[in-house]
């Protein structure tokens, strides 16, 4: 066994021994009085391609490999669009998600695609179901339409609540809005190695991951439930969870529609509530924009991944670094773009999860303290490893489904080069240090060899670490 083997394992033992809290950490969720999640709610479709069953969809599309590169806008337009979205996130193994406003398109993915399973959709209900399962004390889901369709997707647990037709509120679970339309969106996964011959050409897909299309014309227009409103503000909420504005676009008026949410975060703020903004993948270069300037710098708490890392920089005027992490995902190259992200927004926390690591950088003097921080960011990695391991975490015994497991050697490569820019080698086994006027919380995650599923993982991340560190 060589030196550099040794000490990944001298790391990954002091590491278990620091993931030792977790539980803990988690029982104390409990003690949260209530939470709302806001504003995307709907179903998911969720469907696993292989290479060959894209390669047919590209042959019935009639569709070279220029054509499949030929990307003018990643936008859903006509069902070609979507051979060109999933062909591209399977050759680059990345995540993105890509908006259709047309129902032809649609139709063609209802007719063409069709799906495995049903399950949860949008950050507001994935989120909605896992704080459930965690146990806060009262959970107030956001549904702009909420059928039986969408009800069934939560989960029968009655801390969970939201609001019928008359406003009443209801575990939401049992409410069924009969007049409302069920929202439904196409989760496309694929695997890593995965191989698509193409024009004598193979791509092998270097990373599991997976390319959603969505038709969604309420969340599309940010339509907000009066109830849900109204309640949020007289309720006294410890956390809020902000997603949502990533599926508006400019011609649908989107930036007014997004801004139009400021004097609600401003009102949940003043009535003593965290508010956490989680980014997701926008396409839309002004909304985009929009978000970055007007509503993340409102927040206490940003969350975000690679990709969306480098989509902040693309429309904040840092597009030399946007293509130095294009080039290298790796910590360091992100870490840079961390900080220049967190001088230009100024949100007291933003959090970044990619392949292997988090990382937050937050205010000191930060209402959540870097320790609890470390322990709630060491909880997600548990709950976003059970996820993976088992499919869902619908249920409480599978939130610590990989407790005892250790740490990635990718995660620790990771955290040791990014240690080693910070000029802080310590970091590599606390996971806290100070860099510029800020405290660095960096934990190195368990990753499953062949996950299950990935849908709502970064949600289930940001949110986790957030609440479970207290």
């Amino acid at each position: 066994m060589n030196n550099q083997t040794t000490n990944y394992e001298n790391l990954k033992n002091k590491w278990l021994d620091r993931y030792a809290s977790v539980p803990a950490a988690l029982a104390q969720m409990k003690n949260i009085k209530a939470a709302a999640t806001a504003f995307n709610t709907n179903v998911d479709a969720v469907l696993k391609i292989s290479g060959r069953q894209l390669g047919q969809l590209i042959s019935q599309q009639h569709l070279s490999l220029s054509d499949l590169q030929n990307i003018r806008e990643t936008k859903l337009n006509t069902p070609e669009d979507v051979v060109k979205g999933i062909f591209k996130c399977f050759s680059k193994g990345i995540a993105e998600e890509w908006i259709t406003e047309d129902k032809k398109v649609y139709d063609w993915m209802v007719k063409n695609l069709g799906y495995d399973r049903l399950q949860m959709g949008g950050q507001g209900g994935i989120v909605a179901n896992v704080l459930a399962v965690a146990g806060v004390k009262k959970v107030y889901a956001h549904a702009n339409s909420l059928p039986k369709l969408q009800s069934d997707q939560f989960l029968k647990l009655d801390n969970l609540l939201s609001f019928d037709e008359h406003g009443n509120e209801k575990p939401a679970y049992q409410i069924d809005r009969q007049t409302d339309i069920p929202l439904i969106h196409w989760i496309i996964e694929f695997d890593r190695e995965d191989e698509l011959l193409l024009e004598g050409q193979v791509f092998k897909c270097p990373k599991s991951n997976r390319f959603i299309a969505t038709y969604d014309p309420l969340n599309l227009h940010l339509v907000m439930d009066d109830n849900f409103v109204k309640a949020s503000v007289v309720n006294p909420l410890d956390y809020v969870i902000l997603s949502g504005f990533h599926a508006l676009t400019e011609n649908n008026d989107g930036v007014a529609l997004a801004e139009n949410a400021l004097p609600l975060i401003k009102t949940w703020k003043e009535n003593g509530a965290i508010v956490h903004l989680e980014i997701a993948s926008t396409q839309d270069l002004a909304v985009r924009k929009s978000i970055i300037e007007k509503i993340a710098p409102k927040v206490d708490s940003i969350g975000i991944n690679e990709r969306e890392t480098i989509d902040i920089l693309e429309v904040t005027g840092q597009e030399k670094l946007a293509e130095e992490c294009e080039k290298d995902t790796h910590s360091v190259c992100l870490f840079r773009a961390l900080s220049e992200i967190k001088k230009t927004i100024k949100a007291p926390r933003i959090q970044m999860h990619m392949f292997g690591l988090y990382i937050t950088v937050q205010d000191k003097g930060f209402k959540i303290s870097p320790e609890a921080s470390l322990r709630g960011m060491m909880t997600a990695a548990t709950v976003a490893a059970g996820k993976a391991g088992t499919g869902s975490v619908n249920e409480a015994k599978n939130l610590l489904w990989a407790q005892g497991q250790k740490v990635s050697e990718t995660g620790l490569k990771e955290l040791e080069d990014l240690a080693a820019y910070i000029g802080d080698e310590g970091l590599a086994e606390s996971g806290i240090a100070s860099y510029q006027d800020w405290d660095v919380i960096a934990v190195p995650t368990i990753l499953v060899e062949k996950p299950i599923t990935l849908v709502g993982m970064g949600d289930t991340i940001s949110s986790m670490s957030l609440l479970a560190a207290r």
